[in-house]
């Protein structure tokens, strides 16, 4: 089932007037250290960082709060997999909402798109619940 959708379109060169502007101090008040390594190993750092932005933004509009509610950027981290798949992780108060808004005998998954298109960068993200598996399941039928 669909605990919560949410969206957000971030402008790339906003955000790029804003890493100009305020440096350290944006970055280290909105990502966290890993997500400030990969935008540093990329040639569209303010690509990278707007991307992450509106994910992070996407992700507590799913979690039903926005950025309120004592919910931080930090709580929020997006990495990738191998295979550049980008991945959501909360900790913090984001994933003790996440908890909270995930019913009993389900588990919950966040599922996150980023795409980009100089100048926006837009995220997609929806958080399910599933059926906790039984230990003993394999799913094989």
């Amino acid at each position: 089932m669909i605990l919560g959708i949410g969206t957000d379109l971030a402008n790339i060169d906003r955000i790029a007037g804003t890493l100009e502007r305020f440096g350290d101090r944006f970055r280290n008040r909105v990502f966290t250290p890993e997500e400030q390594a990969r935008a540093a190993r990329r040639r569209d750092v303010a690509g990278t960082y707007a991307k992450r932005w509106a994910a992070k933004e996407a992700c507590s509009k799913a979690l039903g709060t926005g950025l309120r509610m004592g919910i931080a950027w930090r709580d929020m981290q997006v990495t990738n997999l191998a295979t550049g798949q980008p991945v959501m992780h909360v900790t913090g108060w984001a994933a003790e909402r996440l908890r909270a808004m995930t019913p009993p005998g389900h588990e919950s998954v966040i599922h996150v798109t980023l795409t980009d298109d100089h100048p926006w960068a837009q995220a997609f993200v929806v958080i399910e619940a599933l059926p906790k598996k039984d230990k003993g399941d394999t799913g094989g039928g």
